[in-house]
């Protein structure tokens, strides 16, 4: 599974101190951390995204099947059927997958999958559950912070840093949808594509185990280290 940075994450000109503190704290959730203590087994991790203009495409004319030397075929013209949001929120240690599907994101939609999985134990009991996310406007900045451990206590915003889409595990959950549910799209309403989600989440539930996360903060520092001696060589 994917477990470093990519092209526009910690290689990126933007890489400083600040980022390397910020994506230290979400290496160390995953290694079960939080400000050097370890967290408890009523402790909880999440990671949290959205994958935003899902596309409901009917084909004009039917998808054939693989057959004998040959792939699948899909028809390249299509009606759209307007576009479909997915919030997913990943649980990093148990392996269990939550979501919504919405027309519009926002602020809005965000909390109320906060709320639907804070409603659910464990996490309504837990001591703390750390949520991490990107800095997308539905939760961005300490506004989103206070708002949201306004509602629930035991809550904890965590942000990612900038440029670092491959610190948020969930991003691996939703490129495997996007593999295995929405390619090829042939849909012909949003119905069928929310329905075709929500199956796929109760199959991969059975079978899921937490991602093998190996990307350490000692590897971000030493990563960080060689980029600076290449910047200052060049």
């Amino acid at each position: 599974m994917p477990s470093g940075p990519g092209r526009s994450g910690a290689g990126s000109s933007r890489a400083t101190p600040k980022f390397e503190a910020k994506a230290g704290r979400v290496l160390d959730l995953y290694a079960r951390k939080f400000e050097g203590q370890t967290l408890g087994a009523n402790e909880f991790v999440l990671s949290a995204d959205e994958k935003t203009s899902i596309q409901a495409r009917r084909r004009c004319h039917p998808s054939l099947a693989p057959g004998p030397g040959r792939g699948m075929r899909v028809e390249h013209e299509h009606k759209r059927h307007g576009p479909l949001q997915y919030l997913a929120a990943w649980d990093v240690h148990r392996a269990r997958i939550f979501s919504r599907c919405v027309h519009k994101t926002g602020i809005a939609p965000f909390g109320a999958l906060v709320d639907q999985v804070m409603a659910t134990e464990p996490y309504r009991s837990a001591k703390r559950v750390f949520w991490i996310v990107d800095r997308g406007s539905s939760h961005r900045g300490l506004a989103a912070v206070e708002r949201e451990q306004a509602r629930h206590p035991n809550l904890r915003l965590i942000h990612c840093p900038i440029h670092s889409s491959w610190l948020n595990q969930v991003e691996i959950y939703l490129s495997i949808v996007d593999r295995k549910v929405l390619t090829p799209n042939d849909f012909p309403d949003l119905a069928k594509v929310e329905r075709r989600l929500i199956d796929f989440e109760r199959r991969y539930e059975q079978v899921a185990q937490p991602f093998e996360w190996k990307f350490t903060r000692q590897d971000l520092a030493n990563l960080l280290r060689r980029l600076q001696v290449r910047s200052n060589a060049a």
